[in-house]
């Protein structure tokens, strides 16, 4: 039987803040007729607008979900409040799923055990082409030249006409021209720097970062992170054909962003025994459902593969074996800490963000808010504000708390309760 889940780990699964309050108004025993848990599943019926009730399950281990109403979200209101009712263990428990829960899980194993299809014999002509392979390498040469240009222009100039937002247009077009998308996007997120007070100091810093990428580049420098960062892709086959690390993965949060109609979700994750970071991206169209199937506070005994760098971080889930049992995950000291980020630092200096666990920290103010001890702390970034949650769990003792380093501070994901169980920050 998978270990119950807490209410804010149901709520963290929502696609958004109007799901997660629709999900409450669905939660209460009322509103489910022929309930059940059993091993893995959580099933259930649920009345809604017309006279025949929704059918709704979850496949714990995954989680996936399943749901006949015509909810557009992933996961819908029904299995999340079917999720928060059997999370405040009002679902009672049976000796087997119904049968059309069986059926549904009988055909995802079928899927899951179906060997994958083996690859077509290559067409003429669709081996990769050499020469097109040289002709990308020129391009993206050039527009790195030109960039290299653009920064010494802008440093001789000054940066008194980097105000505008559509300051980096036209420069961010040549580079999507030039193939080189990855700096692209970094030169496009340049305009969130001006909104800093200190944004003079921050510019001149992304700066630098970038003339860094390029002279690396024209070294050949790093190689597998300085590609990265310029956006030549890895396919996930590629991913997928390497070496993997097994270990228990404990999953320590996430956070989803939105850009230009692009929803990406970061989802971090530590190994209990290797003490590897990995983290774990997807993508999908704003209002389109997002990879759900890593649960904070959860563990799961994996595979990972890692994209290739000399820190790697990014990681694909290429094989699960089983839930783990949940449990704070090991941390480290401040110092501990400070140390892990610089040797990623060493390996790829572009790195912006980093998981960490922290033990026996509490949050405190100093000017600033801070975790830490008695000898100081790491402080948090400013967009946390006031962690009300984050003292609330603490009440001044000392917690293992999950975070996402960034340099501009500490972002929480997650803390533990004195009785072990995760709290989503």
């Amino acid at each position: 039987m998978i270990e119950r889940w807490n209410r804010d780990q149901v709520l963290a699964l929502a696609p958004d803040a109007s799901s997660q309050k629709a999900a409450q108004g669905v939660s209460s025993p009322g509103k489910w007729s022929n309930a059940g848990v059993a091993a893995e599943a959580v099933w259930g019926e649920c009345k809604g607008s017309g006279s025949t009730p929704y059918r709704a399950c979850v496949d714990l281990s995954e989680p996936a979900y399943r749901c006949s109403c015509p909810s557009r979200k992933f996961p819908c209101k029904h299995a999340l409040g079917l999720l928060l009712l059997w999370s405040a263990d009002g679902v009672p428990g049976a000796d087997e799923p119904a049968d059309w829960v069986a059926e549904w899980l009988d055909q995802r194993r079928a899927r899951a055990a179906r060997p994958a299809a083996a690859p077509r014999a290559a067409e003429p002509g669709a081996a990769p082409d050499p020469r097109r392979a040289e002709q990308r390498e020129q391009r993206v040469a050039a527009g790195l030249e030109e960039l290299e240009r653009w920064l010494a222009d802008q440093v001789r100039q000054g940066i008194a006409g980097s105000r505008r937002h559509d300051h980096w247009d036209g420069l961010v077009k040549r580079l999507v021209d030039a193939q080189a998308p990855g700096v692209a996007g970094t030169v496009s997120r340049l305009g969130a720097v001006l909104a800093d007070d200190d944004w003079p100091a921050r510019l001149l810093s992304e700066y630098s970062l970038l003339h860094l990428l390029l002279t690396a580049h024209r070294r050949e420098l790093l190689a597998p992170a300085v590609r990265g960062r310029v956006g030549f892709p890895v396919t996930r086959e590629e991913v997928l054909a390497g070496e993997t690390v097994r270990d228990v993965w404990d999953v320590l949060g996430r956070r989803d962003e939105e850009q230009e109609r692009l929803i990406s979700r970061r989802v971090w994750l530590r190994g209990r025994t290797t003490g590897r970071a990995a983290l774990v991206l997807s993508f999908a169209p704003t209002g389109q459902a997002l990879d759900a199937s890593l649960v904070t506070g959860t563990a799961m005994d994996a595979e990972l593969a890692f994209y290739p760098g000399t820190a790697p971080l990014r990681a694909l889930v290429a094989a699960r074996h089983a839930a783990a049992p949940a449990a704070p995950p090991p941390g480290s000291t401040p110092e501990a800490v400070l140390g892990e980020i610089a040797a990623a630092l060493a390996g790829d200096p572009w790195t912006d963000s980093w998981p960490v666990v922290l033990d026996a920290v509490v949050p405190m103010r100093n000017g600033a808010w801070l975790l830490g001890g008695a000898d100081g702390g790491l402080p948090l970034h400013p967009s946390a504000g006031t962690p009300w949650r984050l003292v609330a769990a603490s009440g001044g003792h000392p917690l293992t708390v999950a975070a996402e380093w960034t340099p501009g501070g500490l972002r929480p994901l997650s803390t533990w309760d004195e009785e072990g169980r995760v709290v989503v920050l």
